[in-house]
């Protein structure tokens, strides 16, 4: 991924960038030389670096979506990639579920990532190179008791980052889907022990992921120029053909 002058660093902006994905996904594009602009809901993250830009944006709001990419455009004038990484969950069964819990969830994981993407794709378009990259999950994949609106979130998202694919190909703009698997983040961290074993189990090395080594993948990822409308999944679980 090259930015307009070669021995600029390119752009990435990392939404949810508070989290722990978020953070070691800064991590690792700061390690690799890259200007990052880390938009957060409601706590800034704790690294300094000349080359980050903090910002406090609703990821599910239009008007501030807009308002971060004005900044970056005017700071750094353009975006090489997108990382949607801002997501929540609320589990609960579907007969149990409280209607607000279905919006607001649907909200931030996908209605999110569509309004960063459209943000951002027009200037992609005109420039003629662009790297969206989507934060999915297992569980948009297969499903999961309890995680109705989580699920339909996350495959409503492997549909969007293929139809970007296909929209963004004529125009050297790439999109791309990374299944991280479960991670030792705020969002497992209330987990009892016996699930986590059990996520554990599930995967054939016997192990869960890591923040680290899914934000080295994204790094790495980010840079790759003929790759596009895949879904990576980054943990050792075992998925039928279909």
């Amino acid at each position: 991924m090259s930015s307009d002058n070669e021995t600029t660093p390119p752009v990435v902006w990392i939404t949810g960038a508070a989290g722990g994905l978020g953070q070691g996904l800064v991590t690792a594009f700061l390690a690799e030389g890259w200007r990052v602009a880390a938009s957060f809901h409601r706590h800034p993250i704790s690294v300094s670096n000349s080359h980050l830009m903090s910002c406090a944006m609703a990821v599910d709001s239009a008007e501030a979506v807009h308002r971060v990419r004005d900044e970056i455009l005017a700071t750094w004038g353009g975006v090489d990639v997108l990382i949607n990484n801002a997501g929540l969950a609320a589990d609960q069964l579907l007969s149990r579920m409280e209607e607000a819990a279905w919006d607001r969830v649907l909200s931030v994981n996908l209605k999110g990532a569509f309004l960063c993407a459209r943000a951002v794709l027009p200037e992609m378009i005109r420039r003629q190179r662009g790297h969206l990259i989507h934060i999915g999950s297992y569980s948009g994949r297969q499903g999961a008791a309890g995680q109705g609106n989580y699920a339909a979130a996350k495959a409503g998202l492997l549909g969007l980052s293929a139809a970007l694919a296909r929209e963004g190909g004529p125009h050297n703009v790439r999109s791309n889907v990374l299944l991280p698997g479960v991670l030792p983040t705020g969002m497992t961290a209330t987990l009892p022990a016996a699930q986590l074993r059990a996520f554990a189990n599930a995967n054939v090395l016997g192990r869960i992921n890591s923040v680290a080594e899914v934000a080295r993948f994204a790094a790495f990822l980010a840079r790759l120029e003929n790759v596009s409308g895949q879904v990576f999944q980054l943990d050792s679980r075992i998925v039928p053909w279909t």
